[in-house]
C-alpha cells in the first residue's frame, strides 16, 4: 500500500465516520453530543493526543524522506571572490636560470612579491549520476514512513480500545447507580410501611429503626454510586480526548448493548487478527526498515559516479574578466572502510533478529488475546443467564416478604434480608453484563476491529 493510500487511511476515513456519526449527533441548539460505543472509540482513534504525536512521526518520516532526495540531486552554488595576496619567493620551489653576470631574478634568501589582486566571479554544480548507496537511503526512508504510518494506526487502535473499555465502564457504573436508586426507593417505602403500621398500633418500633438503618445504608451506598459514575465519566472523556467539562450523553446501555446467543468461530478470530492487527503490520514495517537499511549499507561498497563543473571570469579588476571553467567526471570506489560497513550490518541483522523474535511473541499473544476473550464471552454468557435468574427470584421473594410484612403477619426483617438478596443479584447481573461487554471490547481489539464497533 502506498504512502499516501496509508495516509488517507489513517487520517480521511476516520475523520469522515465522526463528520457523520459524531458531529451530526449534536443536536441543533450546540447541546450535548451523543455518543454511542463505536462513536467513543473511532473519536479516541482521530482525537486523542497519543495519536496527534504518533501522526507528527509521520511528518518527520516523509520530512527525512526529502533529505535522502537530495542526495540525488543536482546541486548548484555561485562564488563572488575579490582577494589581495603576498608571497615569499623561495616557497616557489623553484629556481629561474639568468644570463651570465646577470642578478638573480628573485632573492635566493626570498623576498615578498605582491600584492596581487584578483577578482572571481564563478558558477558550480555537483550531480550525482550513479549512487546506488543514496538511492538505497532514499527506499529505506519511504520505508521508514510506512512504518510510521503503521505504528501510528497501531497507536489510533490502542487508544480506541481503551476509550471502548472506559465505555462500558461508564455503562457499569450508571447501571449500578440505577440499582441503588432501585433499594433506595424499596428502602424508603419500607419505611414509611413500618411507620405507618407503627401509628396504628399494629407494629413496632424495632421494625421502624430497621427500616431507617437501611435506609441510611443504601442512601450511602448511593452516594458511592454517584460518585463512580461521575469519576468513569471523567476518565472517559480524558480517553476521548475531550476537555473534562464536555457535555457527552451516552446512547448506550448494559441492557441496549448487543448479548449474543452465540459465539463467533475462534479459528476465524485468529485469522481476523493476523489480518488486520494494526501491532502486526507495524512491527512487519520495522522488520521492512531493518531490511532496507542494510541493503543501503551494502550498497555503500559499490562505487559511484559524479559529474561536477565550474564556470566564471577571473581576472585583476573588473574592467578585465577572462572566462575559466572546470569540468569533470570523478569516478570512485571504496576500497577499504575499516569494517565499518561489516560492524554496521552486524548491528542491523542483530536488530532484525530481535524484531523477528518480538513479531513471533506478538503473534502468540494475539492468540491468548483471542481466546482469553472468546473463553470470557462464553463466561459472562452464562454468569448473565444465571444472574437474570437470580434476579427474578429476587423479585420474588421481595414481593412475598412485603406482602407479608403489610399484612402485619411479619416483620420487616424478611424484608430486608430479601432486599439485601436482591441488591446482590442486581450486582452480579451489572457485573456479569459489564464483563460480557468489556470481553465483546477486548475481542475487537484483539482482532483489530475495535473502530468497527457498533
Amino acid at each position: 500500500m502506498s504512502v499516501n493510500a496509508l495516509r488517507t487511511l489513517l487520517v480521511i476515513v476516520p475523520l469522515a465516520t465522526l463528520a457523520a456519526g459524531v458531529m451530526a449527533a449534536q443536536s441543533p441548539a450546540n447541546g450535548p453530543a451523543t455518543l454511542s460505543l463505536g462513536d467513543a472509540a473511532r473519536l479516541a482513534a482521530h482525537n486523542s493526543a497519543q495519536v496527534e504525536a504518533a501522526q507528527f512521526d509521520v511528518d518527520q518520516a516523509e520530512a527525512i524522506v526529502h533529505q535522502r532526495q537530495q542526495d540525488l540531486l543536482p546541486t548548484y552554488s555561485a562564488t563572488a571572490l575579490q582577494s589581495g595576496r603576498t608571497f615569499n619567493t623561495v616557497t616557489f620551489g623553484l629556481s629561474f636560470p639568468t644570463a651570465p653576470g646577470q642578478p638573480p631574478l628573485f632573492d635566493p634568501r626570498g623576498q615578498v612579491e605582491g600584492p596581487v589582486n584578483t577578482i572571481d566571479l564563478r558558477a558550480h554544480v555537483d550531480a550525482s549520476l550513479i549512487d546506488p548507496a543514496a538511492r538505497q537511503r532514499v527506499q529505506g526512508a519511504r520505508t521508514a514512513v510506512d512504518a510510521a504510518l503503521a505504528n501510528s494506526t497501531s497507536t489510533a487502535d490502542a487508544v480506541a480500545g481503551q476509550a471502548a473499555f472506559a465505555y462500558v465502564q461508564v455503562l457499569r457504573a450508571e447501571a449500578e447507580l440505577d440499582s441503588k436508586r432501585s433499594d433506595s426507593t424499596l428502602a424508603a417505602g419500607l419505611l414509611g410501611i413500618a411507620r405507618d403500621q407503627l401509628s396504628a398500633g399494629v407494629g413496632v418500633a424495632l421494625d421502624v429503626t430497621r427500616a431507617q438503618a437501611q435506609l441510611a445504608n443504601v442512601r450511602s451506598q448511593l452516594i458511592a454510586a454517584r460518585n463512580a459514575v461521575a469519576l468513569s465519566r471523567v476518565s472517559l472523556l480524558r480517553t476521548l480526548g475531550l476537555s473534562l467539562d464536555s457535555p457527552v450523553q451516552l446512547t448506550d446501555s448494559l441492557t441496549t448493548l448487543p448479548l449474543s446467543d452465540s459465539l463467533p468461530s475462534e479459528s476465524g478470530a485468529v485469522a481476523t487478527a493476523m489480518s488486520q492487527r494494526p501491532d502486526v503490520r507495524a512491527i512487519e514495517a520495522q522488520i521492512a526498515v531493518v531490511s532496507q537499511q542494510v541493503s543501503a549499507i551494502q550498497a555503500g561498497r559499490l562505487p559511484t559516479l559524479g559529474l561536477f563543473a565550474d564556470d566564471g571570469w577571473l581576472g585583476g579588476n573588473v574592467l578585465h574578466l577572462l572566462p575559466t571553467y572546470t569540468y569533470g567526471i570523478q569516478l570512485s570506489v571504496p576500497l577499504f572502510d575499516g569494517k565499518r560497513r561489516a560492524d554496521e550490518i552486524e548491528q542491523q541483522t542483530a536488530l532484525s533478529n530481535q524484531l523477528h523474535v518480538r513479531e513471533r511473541d506478538l503473534r502468540q499473544q494475539i492468540l491468548l488475546d483471542v481466546r482469553s476473550a472468546m473463553l470470557t464471552l462464553a463466561s459472562a454468557r452464562e454468569q448473565v443467564a444465571s444472574a437474570k435468574e437470580q434476579v427474578d427470584l429476587g423479585d420474588q421473594e421481595v414481593a412475598e416478604a412485603r406482602d407479608r410484612f403489610t399484612a402485619g403477619v411479619a416483620g420487616n426483617a424478611d424484608v430486608i434480608t430479601a432486599s439485601l438478596s436482591l441488591t446482590q443479584a442486581h450486582t452480579l447481573l451489572v457485573e456479569a453484563l459489564a464483563e460480557y461487554q468489556t470481553a465483546r471490547v477486548a475481542l475487537a481489539h484483539a482482532e483489530g476491529t475495535v473502530t468497527e464497533l457498533k
